[in-house]
């Protein structure tokens, strides 16, 4: 039975973030996982987690001016020092909480720059923070992203992903597999899934279209789960969508698949 983890910036959006976890834990989940926890002190992370018994399996580096329509920046040159230091924050917020395992989003290839340019960076930026990773025993992964959501996202299919790994040559550096994503630019998920199995970090879920629950779109997630179980699959799949109608409401398509209250 996969083991799902509640992605707190986006589902129980209702409440304040802090409040969220106490959420997700009376709602049967085990585990979360944040887009950008920096807007708190990690502090106070800390002791939400500690009442509600939860733990933090994911999160990634900064990615620059979210507001601002920024979606990473491991790809633009003109901010390796940014990137670095964005690192260090994750990473002092990695070892504080827990979290085994921090998310790169690579960006979105800046106006000008070549591929191949972007692309020298990217792979810099990856053995760089793998490298600094691998020293605390964490893992870095690799998010392909969607093209029509996000355009010019520099990574959107999984053998780009992949082949980007293997250059870096990290032996901590996994996939991020997004379902929502892979749907949207190339399908052939359960395919994908068994033939990767052992270089994915990671997985995320939505439906599509519309990134909401599963169950409203045109997946088959009682199918794509069951087959995640045939294959072994060990690790997290967090639930990354946007609910159709409420976090609470919409969590019906977990029946018999967690344990735990709701």
């Amino acid at each position: 039975m996969p083991k799902f983890s509640a992605n707190l910036s986006m589902l129980f959006t209702e409440a304040p973030l802090l409040e969220r976890f106490e959420r997700a834990a009376r709602a049967g989940f085990t585990a979360v996982e944040l887009q950008f926890p920096y807007e708190l002190p990690v502090e106070r992370i800390g002791e939400a987690l500690a009442r509600s018994r939860l733990k933090l399996v994911l999160h990634n580096l900064p990615a620059g001016d979210w507001a601002a329509g920024e979606r990473g920046i491991a790809c633009h040159q003109d901010r390796i020092e940014e990137f670095r230091r964005g690192v260090e924050t994750a990473l002092a917020y990695a070892l504080e909480l827990g979290v085994p395992q921090l998310n790169c989003l690579a960006g979105i290839r800046a106006q000008g720059v070549s591929e191949a340019e972007a692309r020298r960076t990217l792979i810099s930026n990856l053995r760089h923070a793998a490298g600094r990773l691998e020293a605390h025993g964490l893992n870095l992964l690799l998010e392909p992203v969607n093209t029509r959501d996000i355009p010019g996202f520099f990574v959107s299919g999984t053998r780009q992903a992949l082949d980007l790994i293997d250059e870096a040559g990290a032996g901590n550096l996994f996939l991020q597999y997004d379902a929502y994503h892979m749907q949207r630019m190339e399908g052939e998920l359960a395919g994908t899934l068994s033939a990767n199995l052992g270089r994915i970090g990671h997985i995320q879920i939505a439906d599509n279209p519309g990134r909401h629950e599963p169950g409203t779109g045109e997946i088959n997630y009682p199918y794509l789960f069951a087959h995640l179980d045939r294959i072994g699959y060990r690790g997290w799949v967090g639930c990354e969508y946007l609910p159709a109608d409420g976090t609470e409401a919409g969590l019906g398509w977990l029946e018999g698949w967690m344990d735990g209250p709701r």
